[in-house]
């Protein structure tokens, strides 16, 4: 019995040691309330992407044999430069055909056309002679009928040029299919096939690897996509911050210069609306596909109290360290975005609130020590 009598006044007496022994104080960071330029964002829901503000997935109408690809995958090109042809000796050879049979179809329309302006002279003629009754009305209809005849001739042999003409054009196009020329300057960023191959046009419906694959690089936008309860929010010419995961650390300017006319759904994904933004400052080499991020400011306010939206807490609510204590102070607050929220009462500039407790449970009154960061 006296055992145990004496060890709960031994543990009575340390647990009055530990109360009245003095205690490690917390150590909080705090950060000075101040004035600053608070801007309302929004972001993209999923990462978006760098865009080629030009691109073109070229491929031959006709199937055929591939001749040349005098290109390879990096290089610059000039617009209408020949990228990759196939076999069309066969084309060629009826082509010259067509040009010959061409010069022929000439050559008979001025024959025929030479033979019907003699012919209506001579008409004329007899026409003068039978004013004067020197000749029959059977020889003058013979020889206006003669220059007649020799008119339609020449019409004939003119219509048989044109019809020529025609083959001539169908055949150019029949040539112009079995050539990709580049529609524009850039850089060939994929080449799908080699010389020999069969190239085969894609069936209608089914895609199929494009034979050319040609970037525009010297402009390029972000596509992202932006959740559609913000949707109402955006308008054209709203600036954007955008960032690459390439350039970690770095900023890049934009402007939002598309917003798709319609919410993209798809099943077990948030409904989302496509922008385009305008990249203003490039000043570093950037490559199609990088993955980007956006924040398109929606609404700005100028040197306005504020402080980090990680110093507020549940309810609006902040801690404010004053005379090296803890208070919990309920705030109204305007613009917030990620980083900084405006706050319209409850602070004034100057005081230091708590931004992070390093893990310790904070209660009102509570002595801390503090740990001051500049806003």
């Amino acid at each position: 019995m006296k055992k145990w009598i004496l060890l709960l006044a031994g543990v009575i007496a340390g647990i009055c040691v530990w109360k009245f022994m003095p205690q490690d104080i917390a150590t909080v960071q705090t950060v000075e309330v101040s004035k600053q330029r608070v801007a309302k964002t929004v972001t993209n829901t999923r990462s978006g992407s760098v865009q080629a503000c030009r691109r073109a997935k070229l491929s031959v109408p006709l199937g055929g044999q591939i001749a040349s690809i005098p290109v390879s995958e990096g290089d610059k090109v000039q617009k209408d430069a020949v990228l990759l042809s196939l076999f069309n000796d066969d084309i060629q050879a009826q082509l010259r055909q067509a040009r010959y049979q061409l010069d022929a179809a000439r050559l008979n329309q001025q024959r025929a056309c030479v033979i019907a302006q003699a012919d209506q002279r001579e008409a004329n003629r007899h026409q003068s002679l039978f004013t004067k009754k020197l000749i029959s009305d059977e020889q003058l209809d013979v020889s206006v009928s003669r220059a007649r005849a020799s008119a339609l001739a020449c019409d004939v042999s003119q219509a048989d040029s044109n019809q020529v003409k025609s083959q001539i054009e169908w055949y150019q196009a029949q040539l112009s299919k079995t050539q990709i020329l580049a529609p524009f300057t850039g850089t060939i960023a994929e080449i799908n096939g080699e010389v020999g191959e069969f190239a085969t046009p894609s069936p209608p419906g089914i895609p199929t690897l494009p034979m050319i694959d040609l970037i525009d690089d010297s402009c390029f936008y972000v596509s992202a996509p932006i959740d559609e309860v913000d949707a109402g929010a955006l308008a054209l010419g709203q600036p954007v911050a955008i960032t690459l995961d390439a350039y970690r650390g770095q900023t890049f300017a934009g402007r939002v210069q598309r917003i798709a006319p319609y919410v993209f759904a798809r099943e077990k994904q948030a409904r989302t609306v496509e922008i385009e933004v305008e990249i203003i400052d490039n000043f570093a080499t950037l490559l199609v596909g990088y993955s980007a991020d956006v924040s398109i400011e929606i609404e700005a306010t100028e040197n306005v109290l504020s402080v980090p939206t990680q110093a507020i807490v549940n309810n609006n609510q902040v801690w404010v360290v004053k005379d090296g204590q803890v208070a919990l102070r309920t705030v109204s607050v305007g613009l917030e975005n990620w980083q900084v929220t405006e706050i319209t009462e409850g602070l004034a500039l100057g005081e230091h609130v708590v931004l992070s407790s390093n893990g310790v449970v904070l209660e009102p009154g509570m002595q801390v020590n503090t740990a001051t960061d500049a806003l």
